[in-house]
């Protein structure tokens, strides 16, 4: 596949999207209190670590499989750390990192959403669409972490 100019900076805009939000989990799980919120951000790391790895492979000239997953945060069924009634620090400090993921993963789809109409190969757009939904999956776990833990 032969990308044109336009197609290759998308792509490696939206890799740099990528690569934000996969330093983001990696920080945010060092400094999340509880650990359920900490191993959500780990494996949304390696979520947008693998978004990554396929923007590079169409780089590469490859346009990987995609399997249009979208069950992942319609399954998701974080275990409640914190009391509804409480409000810890611990507890202000994750909802404040919950939160800002959400926002990132709202940007992050909506430029998926809006890039996927630059690509004339309709496996690229596929592609796409596919991560696109990946990202509001992640928004949704985070979402309902928050929600169980009385933050939303």
């Amino acid at each position: 596949m032969i990308l044109t100019e336009k197609e290759i900076t998308t792509v490696k805009d939206l890799q740099t999207q990528e690569q934000t939000c996969i330093e983001k989990y990696q920080r945010y799980s060092g400094e999340a209190k509880d650990t359920v919120l900490k191993d959500l951000f780990k494996t949304l790391q390696n979520k947008e670590q693998e978004h990554y790895n396929s923007l590079q492979q169409v780089l590469g000239g490859k346009i990987p499989s995609c399997n249009c997953n979208d069950s992942d945060g319609r399954n998701y069924s974080p275990k409640a750390t914190y009391d509804k009634m409480t409000d810890s620090e611990d507890k202000k400090t994750d909802n404040f990192l919950a939160t800002d993921c959400i926002v990132s993963e709202k940007l992050v789809s909506s430029e998926y959403n809006t890039n996927v109409f630059c690509f004339k190969d309709s496996n690229m757009r596929k592609l796409l669409a596919d991560i696109q939904i990946e990202e509001q999956n992640h928004a949704e776990m985070l979402y309902k972490y928050k929600t169980v833990n009385g933050m939303a």
